[in-house]
């Protein structure tokens, strides 16, 4: 008679380097364990998030997104949904905007993004957070067509937009509205929103619901979804 020996999988630690079919076998084992991501083959776990440097600005993200989908057929945003974007590559955004036809992303049997949704938001402390470096590198190459960091310490936006292969930074208009490309209507008043004032972040965003482009976007996506 032979004793099967169970063998207790190390927990996830940053810094490890791993496959990400190793990650997500100890990932899903931890089950206290609310974000870790694998970029570039590394593990990050997340620490701790504060109220004012995250979680508000998380939750205001979030409702900003949740908007634009209540009156936008055909997307849907997700708050930190785990997204495969490729073998080594497995993040966790803070938030993810996404066409659900004709996208480049899609859900999986087992209930997770694969490809790349057509933008992510990142909360981050500042210009030195791998979400400006190592993560931007990789949403680049896995062509995430728009990327939004908030960098809550510098109080600052930075819009990314792909253009034939790089990401240019989106500039406010001169009222200091972000209007995405990816996205008609889905308007961010960068001042309102840095400033906590949600009231006129969704002032703004209505605006942009209510314009032309916005409405032919939604009839567009509207035919397509009668197709598919």
């Amino acid at each position: 008679m032979t004793t099967e020996r169970l063998v207790k999988l190390p927990p996830l630690e940053s810094g490890d380097r791993l496959s990400r079919t190793e990650f997500e076998r100890r990932y899903s084992a931890m089950t206290n364990l609310k974000k870790a991501e694998l970029i570039e083959g590394v593990v990050y776990v997340a620490s701790p998030l504060r109220a004012q440097a995250h979680g508000n600005p998380h939750a205001h993200v979030i409702t900003w997104l949740g908007v634009y989908e209540a009156a936008t057929s055909g997307v849907k945003c997700y708050d930190n949904p785990t997204v495969r974007l490729d073998a080594d590559n497995e993040p966790q955004p803070d938030a993810v905007l996404r066409l659900m036809a004709g996208g480049r992303s899609q859900i999986s049997e087992d209930d997770y993004i694969e490809g790349s949704p057509e933008l992510i938001v990142e909360i981050a402390a500042s210009s030195a957070s791998y979400d400006l470096h190592d993560k931007l590198r990789v949403y680049r190459r896995n062509e995430v067509q728009e990327y939004v960091v908030w960098r809550t310490y510098n109080q600052q936006i930075d819009w990314f937009y792909l253009d034939a292969g790089e990401y240019q930074s989106l500039a406010a208009d001169s009222l200091g509205v972000f209007c995405s490309q990816q996205f008609p209507g889905l308007w961010l008043a960068g001042n309102a929103l840095l400033s906590g004032n949600l009231s006129e972040v969704l002032r703004v965003l209505q605006q942009g619901i209510d314009s032309p482009e916005h409405q032919a976007f939604v009839n567009g996506h509207s035919s397509l979804n009668r197709q598919s």
